[in-house]
């Protein structure tokens, strides 16, 4: 369970955290958010999916998986990605609120944390160290394009350019796979948009993310290809 508190510089200042990438250290998913203003990083590795929660509200997802609980992007204890996606980079991080603004919280609970070891949260004489420096990046990054997703989805779902999308697919070994219950772009009406409708897309900066995640379906063929691999290795 996670136990989320405000990073302190005092009480934390002797904790660390372990980079390496594996299912141990909390890696082992097959999605994770995303936001419009990413899709350009992620079309190059990963498919860019929807998902409607029971709530109705739509997020797009980056998918590294076919399966729940498998992430194909690890191997032998790093990311096999030139692109992490910023919801996993920020791990144990998460951004927080209080009176003054947004601050750090970090998750007490996480495999990543060491009491003594790891890359350190805050230099020896005070102040923060590089890796903290790259974590407060990492999370206005991540809070800035969230915020930006609620508008992309509006502009989709207005224009129903969201469809379902059921992959199923017979694996080298004989064992079939099926992934369902996601959301894709429909191609096939974005093509046929009219301009009228095209043009504020396009000015709002929908249309590009729409394209890119477009061309990001094409890495379902590399997710196919990761999963043979990875069943032949008994991964």
């Amino acid at each position: 369970m996670p136990r989320h508190v405000p990073l302190d510089s005092i009480e934390h200042r002797t904790l660390g955290v372990e980079t390496a990438r594996s299912t141990a250290l909390g890696d082992g998913v097959m999605l994770a958010q995303t936001f419009p203003g990413e899709f350009r990083d992620l079309q190059a590795h990963y498919p860019i999916v929807f998902h409607q929660d029971t709530q109705d509200r739509i997020q797009p997802l980056a998918l590294f998986g076919l399966e729940r609980g498998r992430n194909l992007f690890l191997v032998d204890g790093r990311w096999d990605a030139a692109y992490i996606p910023l919801a996993m980079e920020r791990q144990p991080f998460l951004i927080g609120h209080s009176e003054a603004g947004p601050t750090i919280h970090i998750d007490l609970d996480s495999p990543r944390l060491r009491t003594h070891g790891g890359q350190p949260l805050f230099l020896e004489h005070g102040g923060w160290s590089p890796l903290l420096a790259k974590v407060q990046t990492v999370l206005q990054a991540l809070h800035d394009g969230l915020a930006t997703g609620p508008a992309f989805v509006s502009a989709l779902t207005t224009h129903d350019l969201l469809e379902p999308f059921t992959l199923q697919v017979r694996l080298d070994n004989g064992r079939s796979l099926t992934l369902d219950g996601l959301l894709t772009i429909a191609e096939d009406r974005v093509r046929s948009l009219a301009p009228d409708v095209a043009g504020p897309l396009h000015a709002a900066g929908h249309l590009e993310a729409i394209h890119m995640a477009m061309a990001s379906m094409s890495r379902l063929r590399d997710l196919i290809d990761r999963t043979n691999r990875a069943d032949a290795l008994g991964r």
